[in-house]
């Protein structure tokens, strides 16, 4: 109780933080720096329900956020208003979550992961060759300038979507890491063979966690076509989002709900102080350096290094 007290009070504070961003700091580049360290939140938060708590690794991320970025699409072609966009893609991320779980997940180890990574080429090559949305030549979202809650320009909108998002996905995935799905999906982690043995439904679990899983990367790419006003599938399938799913929850800590927060914030901010001083092309390189060293010196992560040992 005193936890999810403190829990709370923490996420109060932050957020109220976060909100009053806008009424005082003038750079519109900080805002979209800011909207994809928290886009990278979301991901990295729904990998770790999957990946972190159940032990089974996806390489799918960048799929389930370009089916979020294109079920926005479909719904701006069909003209449906941004809300219904969200929870649209949403729910498409989620049902393709669970039907990645029906087929993939009697698959263990590196088959599981080779086959979440077939389903991103598959669905890459059918967008490609979808006219509706665009295909290969994408396809622009004309946006307003002015934010529609009349507080400062859109991109500011932007952010306080992204905001609500990341908040939704954290305190999620803080839910599932205390509650009897994340004590069955560690379970599975550990030994899912034993698992099975001691009565834990171990499919359904695991269906659950890729529903949910899906459904907050799907989130995640929502909003994605609004700020950036043109969507190719190059950019929506990026390497980076599937890389740095993966990079995040590991320099966080896999398992808790912090890592991949942790992680994100990390990780995300290097990247965008990188793309200014340096080059957006330094970013998986940096990823790649800090995720090797992290994996044979700290392979708990953060969390492991800062969490305070038992006594003796």
């Amino acid at each position: 109780m005193r936890n999810d007290r403190n829990f709370f009070l923490g996420l109060i504070i932050s957020l109220s933080f976060m909100i009053s961003l806008p009424f005082w700091v003038k750079s519109e580049f900080f805002f979209f720096a800011a909207y994809s360290v928290l886009q990278f939140v979301i991901l990295a938060s729904a990998w770790n329900i999957l990946g972190g708590y159940a032990g089974y690794v996806n390489f799918g991320s960048a799929a389930f956020f370009a089916i979020g970025a294109y079920s926005t699409i479909v719904g701006y072609k069909l003209q449906f208003p941004q809300g219904i966009n969200i929870v649209f893609g949403t729910f498409v991320a989620a049902v393709v979550g669970l039907g990645m779980g029906y087929v993939t997940l009697r698959l263990r180890g590196v088959y599981f992961s080779i086959a979440t990574l077939a389903m991103s080429v598959v669905l890459f090559t059918i967008v490609t060759n979808w006219s509706f949305v665009g295909g290969a030549r994408g396809v622009y979202v004309i946006v307003p300038r002015e934010s529609p809650i009349g507080i400062g320009q859109y991109i500011h909108w932007l952010y306080f979507l992204i905001l609500g998002m990341a908040t939704i996905s954290v305190v999620i995935s803080r839910f599932i890491e205390n509650s009897s799905l994340g004590q069955g999906l560690m379970a599975i982690r550990d030994d899912e063979s034993a698992a099975e043995g001691l009565g834990v439904p171990t499919l359904k679990l695991k269906l659950i966690a890729t529903t949910i899983s899906g459904a907050l990367m799907g989130l995640a790419g929502t909003t994605f076509p609004y700020l950036i006003t043109y969507v190719e599938p190059t950019a929506t399938f990026n390497l980076s989002y599937a890389v740095n799913s993966i990079a995040m929850p590991i320099v966080g800590g896999l398992g808790s709900w912090l890592g991949p927060l942790v992680g994100a914030l990390l990780l995300g901010s290097i990247q965008q102080a990188a793309s200014v001083t340096l080059s957006s092309s330094w970013n998986l390189l940096i990823v790649g350096g800090v995720l090797v060293f992290f994996v044979t010196l700290a392979p708990n992560g953060l969390i492991g290094i800062f969490k305070k040992r038992p006594s003796k």
